[in-house]
């Protein structure tokens, strides 16, 4: 199926495409003859993948530094893009999470989780979507969402009203714009080991192990599978995809709501209080 011309003259965008989901995917998709920009709000860790993908791919790679809270940013880098050519495909990845108990969560700690998932796919949506209008072209929008945005989770309450909030507009324009040739689909991906997230969600080496005992294939995903997905949803092959959220969990949901409920219960005190999300800039 992965034949290594399935992406050749796409020009995709993947935003957070700096680390996790966002870098293994950009990888697979040079691998696979795209040309793949990146951004994020790190230009070292955006430089370095860019250097380290380039070598091992010899794919074209190109990033941009760009907050997709702000909206004029993402306009203005979204200019730039477009100067060397339209984009084929868009994949709204940049993320934020975090567990924390929602009494003990600040208004600004709900802002930047839904400011970077929900208002940033919104952003760069937006201004793909009428950039293909306008030129009367066809696009792709594949989001990453979650397995439990139709059920909730309690103690990633952020990110589960955020991430419910991408899927529905997902949903919106998959009727709204899908007969002039858009397409919009979604990854809800289950636990997958990425740097960092682990470390935010997991904090004790205990329920990483229940984690895994709690899924009926034993294991976590990993980067390559989500990777293998995201290139099939973006490609041609899936044409007639449209609107819908493939679940990559290894039937994790189907035995349980609410992800993270159960690990948040067995935390101690001490540990919440490390847990608290800390001031960003």
């Amino acid at each position: 199926m992965f034949q290594s011309d399935l992406l050749r003259s796409k020009r995709i965008l993947i935003t957070g495409g700096g680390t996790g989901l966002g870098k293994a995917a950009a990888g697979r998709f040079l691998e696979l003859g795209a040309e793949v920009y990146i951004c994020g709000r790190r230009e070292e860790v955006l430089a370095a993948t860019e250097q380290e993908l380039r070598a091992r791919t010899g794919g074209p790679i190109h990033w941009r530094r760009c907050d997709v809270r702000d909206a004029a940013a993402v306009e203005e880098m979204m200019g730039g893009i477009w100067a060397d050519g339209a984009l084929d495909v868009l994949v709204n990845n940049a993320a934020g999470n975090f567990l924390a108990r929602t009494e003990d969560l600040s208004l600004g700690a709900f802002q930047s989780v839904i400011g970077i998932v929900l208002m940033g796919s919104l952003h760069t949506t937006l201004a793909c979507g009428r950039r293909w209008l306008a030129a009367g072209r066809g696009g792709n929008v594949l989001s990453v969402t979650t397995t439990y945005t139709t059920t909730g989770s309690a103690y990633v309450v952020p990110s589960a009203v955020a991430k419910a909030g991408v899927q529905a507009l997902m949903r919106s324009l998959a009727v709204e714009w899908g007969n002039r040739g858009i397409r919009m689909n979604a990854i809800a991906p289950g636990p997958i080991r990425t740097e960092g997230a682990f470390s935010r969600l997991l904090p004790r080496p205990e329920l990483e192990q229940a984690a895994k005992e709690r899924n009926p294939l034993g294991r976590f995903g990993t980067v390559e599978e989500f990777a293998n997905l995201a290139a099939f949803l973006v490609s041609d092959g899936s044409g007639y995809i449209n609107g819908e959220v493939v679940t990559m969990d290894g039937g994790e949901w189907l035995q349980g709501a609410g992800e993270f409920t159960a690990f948040g219960r067995q935390l101690s005190e001490k540990e919440w209080e490390m847990m608290k999300p800390k001031k960003r800039n």
